[in-house]
């Protein structure tokens, strides 16, 4: 039996307090949403999440406000995972994510995500695509990354921190096709744009460049996305609009662009699911957990350009 971890215990108690003041907010009745709630790329989004959508049947799910209707899982942690924060001016309530017990070996995590070991279908717009883009509004709100709660070393930190991807259609529950993420690049936590076109495939990453930490304050709403573009290779990282300088890790042809025949496209199998703020959302373990919020999370089987990205943050942040 590993000896007891002090640090992590008195970690563990100071989320149960935050834990029951998040149980017990109230929420405003859902007023109606400013034209932000019509966005284009909101109306094209194969799933898209805003957390002010309960499931009248389960509080504990999210309903997908997308084409596909896919709806959401909130782990372990359910209706107490909304809280009030709004990531721009009108936006619904915000999702709460993070590490529960880092001293123990559990699986008690929050996170969200959806899982079927036989493909969703629901998620069929991703099969054969031409592209992703996974987008959304992140605001860090405790210690990242989380300790590593599948350690016997009480000072041993996960190597990555999770926020939201498209699974691959041979994941184990934390395999991606599409995923934003921060993750070690050369030793150094980063924010990373991770794909992988072929299921069975090598995976490529786009890194940016800058700091995780100055791309992402603690305390700060932050709109990030990740676009990939299986038909050339091109991956591509957005902060408030803006593009992200970086650089590509995988050097060659990882996405075997130059040995398969034309048109590229993803592997024809359906996703298995979406993980937000950590990995398996099968609910089988915990891993990479991110005390931080969500809101606004998009999906969409196709690379977004840069002008309609900076289009889409002006829009939510000024409404027009």
């Amino acid at each position: 039996m590993a000896p007891p971890r002090t640090r992590r215990y008195s970690l563990a108690v100071a989320a149960l307090a935050a834990t029951a003041s998040l149980a017990a907010a109230t929420f405003p009745a859902q007023a109606a949403r400013p034209s932000t709630a019509h966005t284009p790329l909101r109306a094209q989004a194969v799933v898209a999440y805003d957390f002010g959508h309960p499931d009248p049947a389960d509080l504990g799910r999210e309903q997908d406000i997308g084409r596909s209707g896919t709806a959401l899982s909130l782990i372990n942690g359910g209706s107490a995972m909304r809280v009030v924060d709004e990531a721009y001016p009108g936006a619904s309530p915000a999702l709460q994510v993070r590490q529960q017990n880092p001293a123990t070996a559990g699986n008690d995590d929050w996170k969200a995500g959806t899982w079927d070991a036989e493909g969703m279908s629901s998620l069929g717009a991703f099969r054969s695509a031409r592209g992703a883009t996974v987008m959304g509004w992140f605001k860090m709100t405790g210690d990242n990354p989380a300790l590593n709660s599948n350690t016997a070393n009480p000072s041993d930190h996960y190597n990555a921190i999770g926020l939201a991807g498209v699974l691959s259609g041979t994941s184990d529950g934390h395999a991606v096709r599409a995923l934003l993420e921060l993750i070690q690049v050369k030793g150094e936590l980063k924010l990373v744009a991770l794909g992988r076109r072929l299921d069975n495939g090598a995976s490529q990453t786009f890194t940016a460049g800058a700091p995780w930490e100055e791309l992402l304050p603690r305390g700060e709403w932050v709109h990030l996305a990740a676009t990939f573009d299986f038909r050339d290779g091109t991956l591509a990282l957005y902060r408030d609009g803006k593009p992200l300088d970086g650089f590509y890790v995988t050097p060659g042809d990882p996405w075997e662009l130059a040995t398969t025949p034309a048109p590229h496209r993803a592997s024809p199998t359906d996703p298995r699911g979406i993980k937000i703020g950590g990995s398996f959302p099968q609910n089988t373990r915990e891993n990479n957990a991110c005390d931080c919020r969500m809101d606004d999370l998009l999906f969409l089987d196709r690379p977004v350009p840069a002008g309609a990205l900076a289009a889409e943050f002006r829009r939510m942040t000024r409404g027009s």
